[in-house]
């Protein structure tokens, strides 16, 4: 196999990385009246801002409307000096032998190019925001309810704690607050209809803030890259040297992303915190958010390998523990093994280093995390168990009456009446857009919709799933719930083996997404409650940092359109910010008025007081 090599060359994409304007003439209370009005514009096309702009110039009387027109707005918007953090590109080409006897695949002779923002800056800014004070951890900990351990946040976990220890014993980083680095991945389609069109955004959070706000996103979570994604023609896609320059435009993408902050993980910074302290600060590497094949690419794991374990693909459905997979043990077969045998016996992808590797804080094999959404809900529950009765009733009563008991079970689902917590499903649960939030509502009523038409083992696996689902998604669990977790997870293990026995799953349960279960209660005590790490979480992102931004361009050159947008968006949501904690944003532009009529109406009460006299 030959080699494939990346080079990069970094610089600062002309036109994308703001512009100094001057803040138009108008008067404070006018700008900080019509901030909710921006932040609603610039997520709309520009013939319906300049018709509300001229809508709003009319039924102004009394001054001029605080825009002339979209350009003056964008101005405005340009203009703002909080969360300032812009754009810059670098690029990647394949250098490697070329074939001279035919034409080379696009993706050989292409330059790849990545955009990014300034990860320190993104993180000071997001350390600094004064609303994430009282929903913020300045330092590991370990919380106990009634002398029970209680998990939670990302700090209240035992990797939290053990990397603390680490800054604690080296002299020159004791005393410093742990920032973790928590990463999240995933391609996404904005287009199908006009050219499947797809873009792949990078995410960044810090494990500092509660669970809640990154759920609630609260510019917790930032977008801070958009990924290459390399094109080749079907009879490539599937070749060896272009699988392998994906994985290498990847890591290399990343680790040079991340260049900036290898200093800030060995020495001290001191950076602003929402409490308005100045600390001292070591940043790391933490919990990685992805779904299965993102874990596998960036754990350089092969496909159909666990990415947290060493247990081989066929032993993932022993429950047994195989050991975690270190850096430290991934290099030692590394230089003990050929590439082949590596890939074959050990399921490691040898021609490419994982971009962990190039940081003094972070192993990606002990930080990836569990995926509700992909693993549970629509993996072991809905892609697995309820594909798998529709199977069992065909091989068991043939393809005609299993459909009958299939139409069944969906009569079943859409009879159930309207409930507060309930989503109806009129035509059961056929129909092919089947999303994560379809799942979960799915499984509220799937367990009563089968009861009597299936195996009473069957109906067993399903609710152990759906009890192990319930528990892990708490947001507190203590030592008791993971007693509880487990052994929901052995029940699970016991009956589904009826699907072993009737033929459905005749050569087992190697499966990874139902294998990671294995992992959930290790995951939890390492880095808290599931929910605050899921993948719906980036995925629930892309609408407004992706889809929208895309949604809202002219779709030429999308890319430099949708930077711009996030752009002016993360710098009004910080000049929101820094005017609530300035104490600007009181009330509404409605109480503003009326306080100014109050005001008014006092001065002329006193004016007539003093005629009087």
């Amino acid at each position: 196999m030959n080699t494939t090599h990346t080079v990069f060359n970094v610089h600062t994409a002309p036109g994308y990385a703001g512009t100094s304007l001057a803040l138009p003439n108008i008067s404070t209370q006018s700008i900080l009246s019509v901030v909710t009005f921006i932040s609603q514009m610039t997520t709309q096309c520009l013939s319906k801002m300049a018709k509300t702009l001229r809508l709003f110039a009319n039924n102004t009387r009394y001054s001029p409307p605080p825009f002339a027109n979209s350009a003056d707005m964008y101005a405005a918007l340009d203009a703002i000096q909080q969360g300032d953090t812009p754009w810059q590109s670098f690029s990647a080409k394949y250098t490697g032998p070329i074939p001279t006897d035919s034409d080379p695949p696009p993706w050989m002779t292409a330059e790849h190019q990545i955009w990014c923002r300034d990860i320190l800056t993104v993180i000071r800014q997001i350390l600094a925001n004064p609303e994430f004070d009282g929903e913020f951890n300045y330092s590991a900990y370990r919380e106990y309810v009634n002398d029970e351990r209680r998990y939670s946040n990302v700090m209240s976990g035992n990797w939290a704690w053990k990397q603390s220890d680490i800054i604690a014993e080296d002299p020159s980083t004791h005393g410093s607050m742990f920032v973790p680095l928590i990463l999240g991945s995933d391609k996404t389609t904005v287009s199908v209809a006009t050219g499947h069109n797809e873009y792949y955004p990078l995410y960044l959070s810090i494990g500092n803030v509660f669970n809640n706000v990154r759920r609630a996103h609260k510019n917790a979570l930032v977008v801070v890259g958009f990924l290459a994604i390399p094109k080749s023609e079907r009879k490539h896609t599937n070749s060896a040297q272009f699988r392998k320059f994906r994985r290498q435009l990847f890591h290399t993408s990343l680790a040079t992303m991340f260049q900036p902050m290898r200093d800030a993980m060995t020495v001290p910074e001191v950076t602003l915190c929402p409490d308005g302290h100045y600390r001292w600060a070591i940043y790391g590497f933490g919990p990685y958010i992805a779904d299965y094949p993102e874990q596998t690419l960036a754990t350089c794991v092969v496909q159909g390998w666990c990415a947290t374990c060493l247990a081989h693909r066929t032993d993932l459905g022993d429950g047994l523990d195989h050991g975690r997979r270190t850096r430290e043990h991934v290099n030692a077969l590394l230089a003990a093994f050929d590439p082949g045998t590596l890939w074959e016996d050990y399921g490691i992808v040898a021609d490419v280093i994982p971009f962990t590797n190039d940081f003094p804080r972070g192993d990606i094999n002990q930080v990836m995390t569990p995926d509700l959404l992909h693993q549970i809900i629509k993996g072991a529950f809905y892609d697995h168990l309820v594909t798998w009765v529709g199977e069992y009733l065909v091989l068991e009563y043939g393809d005609t009456e299993g459909k009958k008991i299939l139409d069944e079970i969906d009569r079943r689902i859409a009879a159930v009446p309207a409930f507060a917590g309930l989503r109806r499903f009129p035509e059961g649960r056929d129909f092919k857009q089947w999303t994560g939030d379809d799942s979960k509502a799915l499984m509220k009523v799937y367990l009563l919709a089968i009861a009597g038409l299936l195996p009473r083992d069957m109906i067993h696996t399903f609710s152990a799933s759906m009890e192990f689902c319930y528990l892990v998604r708490r947001s507190f669990i203590t030592e008791q719930t993971l007693h509880e977790i487990s052994g929901a997870l052995d029940r699970f293990r016991h009956y589904r083996k009826v699907f072993e026995i009737t033929g459905v799953r005749a050569e087992g349960f190697s499966l990874p997404r139902q294998h990671s279960l294995d992992h959930y209660v290790q995951h939890i005590r390492n880095f808290g409650v599931p929910n605050g790490l899921c993948s719906s979480i980036t995925e629930s992102k892309h609408i407004k940092a992706v889809k929208e931004p895309w949604r809202r361009s002219n779709r030429f050159e999308a890319l430099g359109q949708m930077l711009i947008t996030n752009q002016r968006l993360d710098k009004l949501a910080a000049a929101r910010v820094d005017f609530a904690s300035h104490g600007l944003l009181q009330g509404t532009v409605l109480s503003d008025a009326l306080q100014h009529i109050e005001l008014h109406q006092q001065n002329v009460k006193s004016l007539d007081l003093v005629w009087d006299v």
